[in-house]
C-alpha cells in the first residue's frame, strides 16, 4: 500500500462486499475506501484499519454491492402510476397514457415526476438511470441537481409533442442537450428514437448518420409486442430489426428495449453487431408483450440488461424485483432451474447494465479506480436469515426495503434510510396535487 492510498475520505466496514467482477465472488471481511469521488482502495479488514479515513461507516450484518443500473424508463410516469392498469399495450397507450400525457405535461409534470421517481430509485438501490421522455431538459436538470447519474435518452418522433415538432426539432433540441451537458460527471445525453411504429425509416436514418459521426449511443423500443413485428413484416415485408441494421442502427452503440419477439436469426444478428438488449419483464409481463428469450441471447454472447420500464407499466422502479423477476421468468421459460443464476441476475443489474450505456470503465463493479457508486443492503432482519448464500439473498430475498446507504460519485444519497437530498413531505405534497389534477380532468374508455 502506498503512502497515498493510507488515506481516504471514506472507509466503509460491511460484513461482506460483492464486487460483481469477479463474477459471483463474495468477499468475507472486507473493507473499501472511497477518496475523492473514487474507490481508492478494496482490501482485507485488518490491512483497512491502517488507512487514515476522514469518516468510517461501520455496517456490521451489510453487504456492499454495485449501485444498480435501471437502463429504460420514463421516470416523470411515475405521476400516471396505477392510472391504467390491467390494459394490453396498444389500448392502455392510445385510449389511457397519451391522452393524459396531452392534457398534463409540462415543465412541471417532469421535475415534480421525475424527483418522484429519482426518490424510488435511491430508496430502492439504483443509482444510475436511463430515461426516455418529454423535456428531457429539466429531467437532466432535475437529476444532476439531486446527485443522480443519468441516460437522458431524448425522443424522437415523426409528429408533434409538448416537447417538439418533428423529428427535426427533436433531434437539433436533443444534440442541444447533449453539447450543454458534455462535462457533466454524471449526466449523457444519447438519442432515443421511440419506435420504428413511430419513426420513419428516413428519420430513423438521420438518427443512424448521426449516431455514428458522433459516437454516440442509441435507444429504441424494440420488438416490444408479436403483433408490432407482425404489422412492420406485411407492411413493410421487413421486421424492424432487420430494417434497423439495413440502417446501420445496430452496432455495439445500439440498446434494443424489450425485445419480446426474437427468432434464432435476430439473436445471431444482435450477437453479430454488439447490440444490447435491455430487457423490461414486470413491464412485459404486465401489459402481456410477451417474453425475451433471455438465456439464448447470453448464450449467444448478447449483453442483456434491466429495465424497470415505467411506474406507470410496472407499477414500481425497483430492481430488486426485476432481477428476481428476470431469473425467475427465464427457468420457467427454459425449463432448467440453473438457467439465469443469482450471480447472472445482479451482474444484468449492475455491470451488464453499465456495459449497455458505454459506462462499463465508470460503474458496474466496485474495482479500484472507478466511480464510487455503490449501496449497502442489510441482511440481518428475519428475511434474509439465515444467511448461507449472500449472493441468493440479494437476487431472491430482498425487496429494496434492505438498503440502509446509498453513495454516488462517493457522495451520500441514502444515509440509514433517509433521503439527503430529497424533501419527502415536500415532494409528496406536490404529487397529491398532480394526483387530484389528472383525476378531475380524466376522460377515460368506459
Amino acid at each position: 500500500m502506498t503512502l497515498q492510498q493510507k488515506k481516504a475520505d471514506l472507509l466503509i466496514h460491511p460484513d461482506c462486499i460483492v464486487p460483481v467482477l469477479p463474477h459471483g465472488v463474495v468477499l468475507q471481511n472486507h473493507s473499501i475506501a472511497l477518496s475523492e469521488g473514487c474507490i481508492s482502495a478494496l482490501l482485507p479488514r485488518p490491512e483497512a484499519e491502517a488507512i487514515n479515513a476522514h469518516e468510517i461507516v461501520e455496517l456490521p450484518g451489510h453487504a456492499l454491492l454495485p449501485g444498480f443500473i435501471n437502463c429504460h424508463g420514463h421516470a416523470a410516469m411515475s405521476l400516471l402510476r396505477g392510472y391504467a392498469d390491467d390494459q394490453p399495450l396498444m389500448p392502455w397507450l392510445e385510449q389511457y397514457i397519451w391522452p393524459a400525457e396531452q392534457a398534463h405535461v409540462n415543465e412541471g409534470f417532469v421535475e415534480d415526476g421525475t424527483e418522484l421517481a429519482i426518490a424510488e430509485m435511491v430508496r430502492s438501490g439504483t443509482t444510475t438511470f436511463s430515461d426516455m421522455y418529454f423535456f428531457p431538459d429539466v429531467c437532466a436538470a432535475t437529476a444532476q441537481k439531486l446527485g443522480m447519474r443519468c441516460q437522458i435518452t431524448f425522443p424522437i418522433f415523426d409528429f408533434a409533442t409538448a416537447w417538439g415538432l418533428d423529428a427535426d426539432d427533436y433531434i437539433r433540441k436533443g444534440l442541444a442537450l447533449r453539447d450543454d451537458f458534455k462535462h457533466s460527471p454524471l449526466t449523457t445525453v444519447v438519442f432515443g428514437p421511440h419506435a420504428p411504429y413511430t419513426v420513419c425509416e428516413s428519420n430513423l436514418a438521420k438518427v443512424a448518420t448521426l449516431a455514428a459521426e458522433l459516437d454516440a449511443p442509441v435507444q429504441i423500443h424494440l420488438h416490444e409486442t408479436v403483433t408490432e413485428v407482425l404489422q412492420a413484416a406485411a407492411q413493410y415485408e421487413e421486421r424492424p430489426l432487420d430494417m434497423l441494421h439495413r440502417l446501420g442502427l445496430l452496432s455495439p452503440r445500439t440498446q434494443c428495449v424489450h425485445m419480446t419477439d426474437l427468432r434464432d436469426e435476430d439473436i445471431a444478428l444482435l450477437a453479430a453487431t454488439g447490440a444490447h438488449v435491455v430487457h423490461c419483464p414486470q413491464s412485459n409481463m404486465k401489459l402481456a408483450s410477451g417474453i425475451c428469450r433471455v438465456s439464448n441471447l447470453l448464450e449467444a454472447g448478447v449483453n442483456v440488461a434491466l429495465g424497470t420500464d415505467s411506474a406507470a407499466s410496472n407499477n414500481d422502479l425497483n430492481m430488486f424485483g426485476e432481477m428476481q423477476t428476470a431469473a425467475l421468468l427465464a427457468k420457467l421459460q427454459s425449463g432448467d432451474a440453473s438457467v439465469l443464476a443469482a450471480a447472472d441476475a445482479l451482474a444484468m443489474a449492475t455491470i451488464n447494465g453499465a456495459k449497455a450505456l458505454g459506462l462499463e470503465d465508470r460503474v458496474g463493479s466496485l474495482e479500484v479506480g472507478k466511480q464510487a457508486d455503490l449501496i449497502a443492503v442489510d441482511l440481518s432482519g428475519p428475511e434474509t436469515q439465515p444467511l448461507y448464500h449472500p449472493l441468493s439473498q440479494l437476487v431472491y430475498a430482498c425487496n429494496g426495503s434492505q438498503v440502509t446507504h446509498s453513495w454516488i460519485g462517493g457522495e451520500p444519497v441514502l444515509e440509514r434510510r433517509q433521503l439527503t437530498r430529497i424533501n419527502l413531505e415536500a415532494l409528496a405534497r406536490r404529487v397529491s396535487a398532480w394526483q387530484h389534477q389528472i383525476n378531475d380532468t380524466a376522460s377515460r374508455p368506459k
